[in-house]
């Protein structure tokens, strides 16, 4: 599924501010070890239960839990994606009531809930149990403190997605590092000013990923002690080379998830793409032109050693405190990212975090008409198994992502250097933490 960007200024601040009003702290609370009988004794039972998400598999999983479970019925609401839900989501937690039972999160978009102590801890029904079930890093990932708040969905291990028509017709070696991928953009952008390897208009979700594979840990957090440092030595190692793409006016100036950026992708106009593994979907529904053009590759990495990528993308279920019926509902997640609604995710195009089924000989040997009868998910499966450890959001990441056209974003418009705009924007950052209670630092 695709990653999806948020602009949701007002949502932040409302949430951080509601957080503040009720002095929790982002640590979360770990709940009682427990064990899985009261949601076994919950699906019994049955009842109903209501569920917001957009996730295209959304149907065809209540559908099929229904199925299985005829004493449960799931209202199924699309409430709209990220900044939308989420809107709809805070208002519910203000007032206490008409949230939903079950909600969609985005992995970064987790910790500003949990920090509001909004959601119910997974930990209390014993899903601890099933950490040894899913990739490291998306466990990582709906977890806030001592606080279980989800269970994962999806996975978005990045890839490099190239054209390999393109690339054989200028004599372009697929890039294993990222030196090489610049001298890459350079011949093919020389030899035809009218293709480029890459586009970027700026984005904060995918900027924070490039970080993230060149091992930056620009965000800490130890309850309301935050400290951001936009340029950690990870954070430099990724501006050295992007800084010579941005400044050197070799990326091209099409909007990203626009009509014009698809067809610059099926045309040839756009060679490559760094992403995560939910984008084959997007290329097989908006891309027609690009069929049989296409290959996956690992991403290239700096210096050409150990493969190291980085998430992009995915998300969650999480439970919400002000539900008449947590068991049930976490009777439901549980079934949807740790039960048979996992099939349904992976036929309707999702990549799975759960390791079982991203090993499975059905799932890695699956040969794909669209990448020329290439066996995507091998590449894609080893990225999920090489993705660098040590990563984390800042409580209030959705705020974050918001301002980022307002600093960074200026750097992409004016094909300037990244790092003064990367500091413009620490900057914004800090002064906004401690201005909702935090105390934050720089560097």
């Amino acid at each position: 599924m695709a990653r999806i960007r948020i602009r949701a200024k007002a949502f932040a601040a409302v949430a951080l501010a509601a957080a503040l009003a009720a002095g929790c702290s982002s640590a979360g609370s770990s709940g009682p070890a427990g064990n899985q009988d009261s949601v076994d004794a919950a699906l019994k039972a049955g009842g109903t239960i209501t569920y917001w998400s957009w996730t295209p598999s959304a149907k065809d999983q209540v559908a099929a839990f229904e199925k299985e479970y005829p004493n449960v019925h799931v209202n199924y609401v699309n409430a709209g994606t990220n900044k939308d839900e989420y809107t709809k989501l805070q208002n519910a937690i203000k007032a206490g009531t008409g949230g939903p039972d079950v909600v969609q999160l985005e992995y970064y978009a987790l910790p500003q809930f949990a920090l509001t102590q909004s959601l119910a801890d997974l930990g209390q029904y014993g899903f601890g149990a099933f950490e040894k079930d899913y990739t490291a890093s998306t466990w990582a990932s709906v977890k806030s403190g001592d606080g279980l708040y989800g269970l994962p969905q999806d996975s978005g291990p990045m890839a490099l997605f190239y054209n390999k028509e393109v690339f054989a017709q200028y004599g372009i070696a697929v890039p294993k590092t990222w030196d090489e991928y610049v001298a890459a953009a350079k011949k093919l952008h020389a030899a035809d000013p009218a293709k480029y390897l890459v586009s970027d208009t700026g984005d904060p979700g995918f900027v924070s990923s490039m970080i993230w594979q060149a091992g930056g840990h620009p965000y800490t957090a130890d309850g309301r002690n935050v400290k951001i440092d936009l340029a950690d030595a990870g954070t430099k190692k990724w501006t050295a080379v992007w800084n010579q793409l941005i400044e050197g006016k070799l990326v091209a100036p099409v909007k990203e998830w626009t009509d014009d950026w698809f067809r610059a992708l099926g045309d040839g106009t756009i060679a490559s793409l760094a992403t995560g593994a939910w984008m084959p979907g997007n290329f097989e529904s908006s891309i027609p032109g690009g069929a049989g053009k296409w290959a996956v590759a690992p991403m290239p990495t700096y210096g050409g050693g150990q493969p190291v990528t980085a998430e992009n993308g995915g998300s969650t279920q999480s439970v919400l405190k002000q539900s008449a019926n947590p068991a049930l509902a976490a009777a439901f997640v549980r079934w949807l990212n740790h039960g048979n609604g996992v099939k349904a995710f992976i036929a309707s195009g999702g990549f799975p975090a759960t390791t079982a089924d991203l090993n499975s000989p059905a799932f890695l040997d699956q040969s794909v008409p669209y990448f020329g009868g290439q066996k995507i998910n091998q590449v894609l499966v080893d990225a999920s198994k090489n993705v660098a450890k040590g990563w984390s959001y800042l409580p209030y990441q959705a705020y974050a992502n918001s301002v980022f056209s307002d600093t960074v974003g200026k750097a992409y418009l004016n094909g300037t250097a990244l790092d003064p705009a990367l500091g413009a924007w620490q900057q914004a950052l800090v002064d906004y933490g401690n201005q909702q209670g935090f105390t934050v630092n720089a560097g």
